[in-house]
């Protein structure tokens, strides 16, 4: 088959032509837009503060730039450490310096926290891809993988070993004969690999199959990154960037050790003095806001945070966060803080963090408490209200279905924002999203929580009582407690899965009830409520 592509001599000749244009949206339904360094998606993900993190990124970015003048090159830089480290506002800001110089050829930012497409690894690829194409300096390239995607529509249903080859080794191959230019990035940034996560089967006919492990995909992303820098084709040099989860420290250390360069965030970065920077412009602008004296907040106190910290940027972070907007006065939060029991004698570095999560989750009266950490859990640990297709439930969605009473998100979630992003609009606002991941760690380990834990079968009871409740008041013909108990009979894996509850409203609720479900929208149409399970 002839090319649309061929004989084009730069990317301006193709990239208005009627065919390129289909192939450039082909591409595009296939990428994981958020997942970009600068995507809309990740307008308040974390960057390092002004003057911050200052020789990690200059550590990183001169790799990047002259790494081939070390006396034994590397093609792989692995930029690890603990929960908190600090290592997405990092890769955030090397992303931003690469763009500046001209030398960032495409990013990819997992997120637990995103669109589904932004923990999965069968977007990788023509998400990369597609920057590549976008890239001026690319435009041979570029026609080469257009013409990949004319000639292979199916591409993005194969692995992602497949399309590595199709959309991105096979046209850099085409066009070895041609120098690469100066002007031709230099790297590509990959982030939060360890929250890549399993695609799990949704067809009831692969109902019996094992569940696929989170840590295959990180491997299988590996491998396939360690092919890319092994091609001589291939010219670009990749930054990946993860907590150092067992398969992946396996598979840096064991098998990729002679192409990788382990960049380690600890002491040696001096995160103490990036954290004492942050607390001096942090406290000067709670300072100027709450109209307190100079001296405050007094000596000693952002030493002992730091201390407390243990290296850890999210503790210091979200100590900032408690004293910023909440409406009560900050030197209180703080000496709340400061006060925290058992800090001192522990020798568990997650302690400190720990014991801020517990006083966080707590702030509320017990009820409310208890309530608020349920909904965290059922919205964030289980992600249930996450649709089947990833679509993140908005808040709208979300207080349509747990909330009792008018504006009861607002009431529980009212001493939680220095841990989830709460739109100042409510339930009409952009889906609540959590600032780390590591209060999903504290949530799911009972030796963290201790009594804020709570256990799965309570989470899931918790939603089915809701939806009952909900179909109780709006479709009250329907038999929905009949159709679980069927549901879970037949079907008992699946909803002891967190698939479950998300297949039961799909296939039996959707499916026998589908008159009732259409007239419970219907009955919250005028409210725009995205029915999206």
């Amino acid at each position: 088959m002839p090319s649309h592509f061929k004989n084009a001599n730069n990317f301006d000749n193709y990239h208005g032509d009627q065919p390129s244009k289909k192939y450039i949206s082909k591409l595009r339904e296939h990428i994981a837009a958020g997942a970009l360094h600068n995507s809309v998606g990740r307008c308040d993900a974390p960057k390092c503060h002004p003057e911050t993190r200052v020789a990690v990124q200059d550590e990183v970015v001169s790799w990047i730039c002259d790494g081939d003048r070390d006396g034994m090159p590397k093609k792989t830089m692995w930029v690890t450490g603990p929960a908190g480290a600090g290592k997405t506002a990092i890769m955030g800001s090397v992303a931003d310096t690469c763009q500046r110089k001209g030398i960032l050829g495409a990013t990819h930012f997992f997120s637990f926290s995103g669109l589904a497409n932004r923990r999965s690894k069968q977007y990788l690829v023509p998400t990369l891809a597609h920057q590549l194409v976008q890239h001026k300096a690319l435009y041979q390239v570029a026609e080469h993988v257009l013409s990949a995607v004319e000639h292979n529509p199916t591409v993005f249903e194969q692995s992602p070993k497949a399309q590595l080859d199709q959309l991105i080794l096979g046209p850099l191959r085409a066009c070895r004969d041609r120098p690469n230019l100066p002007e031709w990035p230099k790297v590509i940034l990959i982030d939060g690999l360890d929250e890549c996560e399993a695609d799990q089967y949704l067809d009831t006919a692969r109902s019996k199959a094992p569940l696929r492990s989170n840590d295959d995909n990180p491997t299988e992303i590996l491998s396939m990154l360690k092919i890319a820098a092994s091609n001589p084709d291939f010219p670009f040099r990749i930054v990946v960037a993860s907590r150092p989860e067992h398969t992946i420290k396996l598979f840096f250390t064991d098998v990729a050790w002679f192409m990788t360069r382990e960049l380690f965030l600890d002491r040696k970065y001096d995160p103490a003095a990036d954290m004492a920077l942050y607390l001096e412009s942090k406290f000067a602008n709670i300072r100027r806001q709450s109209h307190l004296p100079s001296s405050w907040p007094g000596p000693g106190v952002s030493k002992t945070l730091i201390t407390n910290a243990s290296g850890q940027f999210i503790y210091v972070a979200t100590v900032g966060r408690i004293m910023e907007g909440s409406g009560v006065d900050p030197d209180q939060l703080l000496k709340q803080v400061l006060g925290l029991p058992g800090i001192a004698a522990s020798t568990n570095v997650l302690a400190p963090l720990d014991a801020l999560y517990t006083h966080i989750l707590s702030s509320n009266p017990d009820s409310d408490a208890h309530l608020s950490i349920l909904w965290l859990n059922l919205m964030f640990r289980e992600r249930y209200l996450d649709s089947i297709s990833g679509v993140l439930a908005s808040a709208l969605f979300v207080c349509l279905i747990l909330e009792s009473y008018p504006d009861q998100a607002s009431h529980l979630f009212r001493n939680l924002h220095s841990l989830v992003s709460i739109s100042t609009s409510g339930s009409l606002g952009p889906p609540y999203r959590l600032y780390h991941k590591s209060l999903v760690d504290f949530m799911q380990e009972r030796s963290r929580s201790g009594t804020l834990y709570v256990e799965p079968k309570v989470v899931s009871e918790f939603l089915a009582s809701r939806y009952l409740s909900v179909w109780k008041s709006k479709c009250s013909s329907v038999s929905i407690a009949t159709g679980l108990n069927i549901f879970c009979r037949e079907r008992p894996r699946q909803f002891s899965h967190r698939f479950g509850i998300k297949l039961f409203l799909r296939k039996f609720l959707f499916g026998k009830y589908r008159f009732q479900c259409l007239h419970f929208r219907e009955l919250h149409s005028a409210e725009r409520a995205p029915f999206i399970l």
